[in-house]
């Protein structure tokens, strides 16, 4: 497994080698495998930390300067000041209500961007051992556990287990920002269709899954179906990766 540093000096993030393959998505069939090239992924979700040290670097997206067009109501709402967290939060903890488009700009500053769905999704489906592990009961379960839990966003960083390609906590503490979360909603027999029709998403989009008892990652893909880019979630951060 390779580990490598960031050069930039807003963040030293650690990431690891995700070797590329093919995998069927929640909507796919053997047909419609998707290819994922080879990529790096940071170890552990964004933290208030880094995200601090990238506010007091990029004025414009203070808590008190950032446009609501880009950011609603909710960015940051948690943060006693533009430069200040409540003492509440933990430095350590993934940082949260931030937008996309803040999440967007912050991997870019780093040389980075955000994981498309697939990727996310690719990874995400290993547990300790396995790089696959969708068909195994207790993932799942581990899941929707996870879902049910008030309040893991305040978690640090490394709560939850590394996964087989040595990333930790895909699940168990927050949501998080994909670059094309909106590309969920689904029309026809392809998932990259782009009609954005949301009544369509779920019947047919349901009806066409390789997996109904995958409701773990059925939720996943309704939230992510259902969030505009601008929105501030207290439970959904985001990490980066790099090609």
């Amino acid at each position: 497994m390779l580990f490598f540093f960031g050069i930039n000096a807003n963040c030293q993030s650690k990431m690891v080698t995700i070797k590329g393959g093919k995998y069927i998505p929640l909507y796919g069939r053997d047909s419609m495998q998707v290819a994922i090239s080879n990529f790096y992924m940071d170890v552990y979700p964004v933290t208030n930390q880094d995200f601090l040290q990238f506010v007091i670097k990029n004025p414009k997206w203070r808590k008190s300067m950032a446009k609501k067009i880009f950011a609603d109501k909710n960015y940051l709402a948690n943060w006693k000041s533009d430069t200040a967290l409540n003492a509440t939060q933990s430095l350590k903890a993934p940082v949260t209500n931030v937008s996309w488009f803040v999440a967007k700009e912050y991997c870019e500053c780093q040389g980075k961007r955000l994981p498309t769905v697939d990727e996310w999704e690719y990874v995400a489906m290993a547990n300790e051992n396995l790089p696959d592990a969708r068909k195994l009961k207790n993932y799942n379960e581990f899941i929707l556990g996870w879902y049910e839990k008030p309040k893991t966003f305040n978690n640090e960083i490394g709560s939850t287990f590394k996964n087989y390609w040595g990333v930790y906590d895909l699940h168990g503490l927050v949501w998080e920002w994909t670059s094309d979360f909106n590309s969920v909603l689904i029309s026809g027999e392809s998932r990259k269709d782009v009609d954005k029709d949301s009544n369509l998403f779920c019947g047919s989009a349901a009806l066409g899954a390789n997996d109904l008892m995958n409701y773990a990652a059925f939720m996943r893909y309704a939230f992510r179906g259902s969030i505009k880019a601008n929105y501030a979630i207290r439970n959904l951060g985001f990490r980066c990766v790099k090609d």
